[in-house]
């Protein structure tokens, strides 16, 4: 089922998400609906508080990265109460966009290793370092679970800058063919 994805400005979008454990209801379904939805909307990475759940939980397809970025082919991944413990290696931009966010793309420096403790979608315990394209994209879904949007990593000026646009998400002044939910849309 294709879920309807949460707009900035949504209060959940700044919440820290919660674990979850094993007997999480409809977890199995759920995750499926998650892979679904990104796909529908044209996604690489869904975070569950995106879709108005404030739980850590967030899946990955980096395949559309391919060919530009060869380290994405083949990487679908689901990332159960994920823990980035460490960031290391080169600064690098890269535009960001979110789904959350619909039209605004933005430069946003992040180092481009980490090493990361989650568990999957069987509650299999990882620890993992990824790099590149995989790399940014865990950190971007990540970012999700912490409260963050791409648009907080960027200058102070830039965001003031971008404080119509914003605002215009968030009242469902955007076209996007995919479902949303406007936090602050008036009611006809």
């Amino acid at each position: 089922m294709i879920l309807p994805i949460v707009a900035y400005g949504h209060p959940v979008l700044k919440a820290v998400a919660s674990n979850i454990t094993p007997d999480y209801p409809d977890l199995e379904t759920l995750i499926a609906d998650m892979y679904e939805t990104m796909a529908h909307s044209s996604g690489v990475g869904l975070a569950a508080p995106q879709i108005n759940k404030s739980i850590r939980l967030f899946v990955i397809d980096t395949n559309p990265f391919y060919p530009d970025y060869p380290d994405g082919k083949g990487f679908t991944q689901t990332f159960i109460n994920a823990q980035i413990l460490e960031t290391f290696g080169d600064d690098v931009p890269f535009t960001e966009g979110c789904l959350s966010l619909p039209h605004i793309y933005e430069e946003v420096v992040r180092k481009d290793k980490i090493r990361i403790r989650f568990l999957d979608e069987h509650f299999v315990e990882h620890e993992e370092v990824f790099e590149g394209i995989r790399s940014r994209v865990i950190q971007h879904e990540y970012d999700h679970l912490e409260g963050h949007v791409h648009v907080d990593r960027i200058a102070p000026v830039r965001k003031l800058l971008l404080a119509g646009k914003l605002r215009d998400i968030s009242e469902g002044k955007c076209d996007v063919d995919y479902k949303m939910i406007f936090p602050k849309k008036k009611r006809r």
